[in-house]
């Protein structure tokens, strides 16, 4: 199965510069971020399922979910690129599995920030059904959308 893979956001290509500690609106202070964290992207949410990025369809949007979910998806999936974008807010990691197709990545989760992540792969064949697992603590509060 040799697909191309285009991950941006948690990727293990892009890592942020460490940066100095911050503060949040209600004045705790958070340690540098030293290891790999998805992007915080003004105006995102947990509560609400993101917007599809592309004019394809969208096979799954759920919002406002917490824990661990096994999603089937509404349609097949066909060939060539699905993307699944995930928002998370909360103190923990999300694995995020997309079957069969072999597509997973982790999504760090931080509390008082929505943290935000897109990964997209290109499938050289169709598959006639598929789902996606979310795995994370119950207090990581989480929404996707996937489309093709």
């Amino acid at each position: 199965m040799a697909a191309a893979l285009a991950l941006t956001g948690c990727s293990g290509e892009e890592k942020p510069a460490p940066a100095g500690p911050s503060v949040s609106p209600s004045g705790r202070v958070s340690p540098p971020q030293t290891g790999e964290r998805a992007e915080h992207i003004e105006g995102e949410t947990a509560s609400q399922a993101p917007k599809p990025v592309n004019d394809g369809q969208v096979l799954l949007s759920v919002a406002s979910r917490k824990g661990n979910a096994e999603l089937p998806l509404t349609k097949e999936i066909g060939i060539g690129s699905l993307a699944v974008q995930v928002n998370c807010q909360g103190e923990g990691t999300l694995h995020v599995t997309v079957k069969p197709v072999g597509l997973s990545f982790p999504l760090e989760c931080v509390d008082e920030e929505v943290s935000s992540t897109y990964n997209e792969i290109r499938l050289k064949r169709a598959r006639s059904e598929g789902s996606i697992q979310v795995t994370g603590p119950s207090t990581v509060l989480w929404a996707l959308t996937a489309e093709q």
